[in-house]
């Protein structure tokens, strides 16, 4: 993932699990959807998009679209 933002170089960010991807059907929606609730909750941008990247890294090794909990999230940042 790359963020973007004005004024700033572009800050790239590496995946943060294995490149064996299952499945990236939905992985999007969750990406997006970790990345505003993270600014919702005071994130800056790149904090979001840390997050955001560590929940789509999750998701693409579950086959079909898939959910991710608050518990698989914390386990795969603390790892």
């Amino acid at each position: 993932m790359v963020l973007f933002e004005e004024k700033k170089a572009p800050f790239s960010i590496s995946i943060c699990g294995t490149t064996d991807i299952v499945d990236v059907t939905g992985a999007g929606d969750t990406v997006i959807s970790v990345f505003t609730l993270a600014l919702a909750c005071g994130s800056t941008f790149k904090e979001a998009a840390m997050l955001a990247n560590y929940a789509g890294d999750i998701v693409v090794m579950k086959k079909g679209t898939a959910t991710l909990s608050v518990q698989e999230l914390k386990k795969n940042i603390v790892s």
